[in-house]
């Protein structure tokens, strides 16, 4: 069986499923993306281009799908010079429009990731009113669903890693998509017996080690909520390090139509201005490194506004962390305050702080969170788990007829 997977960056929420699809001597994955080619951990990479673009002339509400349009024609014109591309599956993520203009090239059932459906209220657009969000922006998230909706009409069936997550999808698709995750490697992601250091520098054995993940540091994620607390507990604790790991650039949100400094690191360091001897901010990192980080946190913070679920929130719970979260959707989805994790409302530093506090005065009392988090995931979100899912998602794909465009699990 020949599976042709298409993301404009390898191997992107792929990766997972990869690992086991790629050891199996009955199936053949081909990866079309932008970013590489060439053999990649045992999957045949093929680049495609993008010709064009949305430009300062397209009008603001249509460039994500003028982007889309583009990607979807670079993948079909790509795709049409490989001679010995026959796919008998087409996997894609939706939103980047990759996949839509396949079903003229092949009679492959495709299945598309659905990771978010954009809606104007209710949603991440108008979570915090501290960073307002300009009235384009509400109008935006209307138009940017038209690529999807166009998926959900092509694609045979699609999945979608959370049910928060798939219930942000109109009711009238709903029934053709299921919440199945990415999936954990358990193996690799658990708590490891390292020595305490971080970079060159050692870490004393009663210096306690809190640590932050997000792809950047962002209002999104919360970054500047993580520095009032980390502020408080500082000034509480004089024993702690807070370990930050991420990007010093916005991928989300509007940040910086509010501040005047360059990132929004910088707005929220001046703006708070915390002891940065206390603090080491390590960019972006392996993801061994982030395995080894994970390995050596006594406590975790992660917060976000309803969006996309993080992967690193899922990694640090299979590395038993001992997390305090907001109690924001999907993060509800994993986190049960009290039982695998701490909770409290995401503008609440106060409550954020008294329970990190707690936490960090007394590790050891907290331990059985962290376990009970490895737990969940080993339960609802290994490998082991999510992958016979997909895998029964694709051979329904495959044994629905041909001309079935809208094959369905239900």
């Amino acid at each position: 069986m020949q599976i042709l997977f298409i993301h404009p960056n390898y191997p992107a929420q792929f990766g997972p499923m990869l690992q086991r699809l790629s050891k199996r001597d009955d199936v053949d994955c081909v990866f079309v993306t932008k970013n590489v080619s060439g053999i990649r951990d045992g999957v045949r990479c093929i680049k495609y281009e993008t010709k064009g673009g949305a430009t300062k002339d397209t009008h603001y509400c249509s460039r994500t799908f003028e982007n889309a349009v583009w990607h979807a024609h670079g993948v079909y014109e790509t795709c049409e010079t490989q001679a010995d591309l026959k796919p008998d599956l087409i996997v894609g993520h939706s939103g980047f429009g990759t996949t839509v203009f396949l079903s003229e090239l092949y009679e492959s059932p495709i299945i598309n990731l659905f990771e978010f459906y954009y809606r104007p209220h209710g949603s991440d657009l108008d979570f915090r009113p501290d960073f307002p969000t300009q009235k384009i922006n509400y109008l935006r998230s209307h138009t940017r669903n038209a690529m999807i909706l166009l998926d959900l009409e092509t694609c045979a069936a699609g999945y979608a890693p959370t049910a928060w997550q798939w219930s942000l999808l109109p009711d009238l698709w709903q029934p053709k998509v299921e919440v199945i995750h990415d999936g954990i490697d358990m193996n690799f992601w658990r708590r490891r017996d390292i020595a305490r250091r971080i970079g060159n520098e050692d870490i004393p054995e009663n210096t306690r080690i809190v640590t932050y993940v997000s792809r950047g540091l962002e209002s999104m994620r919360g970054f500047d909520i993580f520095v009032r607390v980390a502020n408080r507990i500082a000034a509480e604790m004089p024993n702690v390090l807070f370990v930050v790991v991420g990007a010093d650039k916005t991928h989300y949100g509007n940040d910086l139509n509010h501040i005047q400094a360059k990132t929004f690191r910088e707005h929220v360091l001046l703006k708070e201005k915390p002891d940065l001897s206390r603090f080491r901010f390590l960019g972006v990192i392996s993801r061994e490194q982030l395995a080894d980080i994970f390995s050596l946190s006594d406590l975790h913070i992660f917060l976000t506004v309803p969006f996309v679920l993080s992967w690193s929130v899922l990694n640090a719970m299979a590395c038993e962390c001992v997390i305090v979260g907001s109690d924001t959707p999907p993060v509800l989805e994993v986190i049960r305050d009290g039982d695998n994790g701490l909770l409290a409302n995401f503008f609440d530093v106060d409550g954020l702080a008294a329970h990190a506090l707690r936490v960090l005065k007394a590790p050891q009392d907290y331990r059985a969170l962290g376990e009970r988090a490895r737990a969940l995931i080993q339960e609802r979100y290994s490998l082991d788990v999510t992958f016979p899912k997909m895998w029964s998602l694709f051979k329904r794909a495959l044994a629905a007829p041909p001309a079935s465009k809208n094959f369905s699990s239900q």
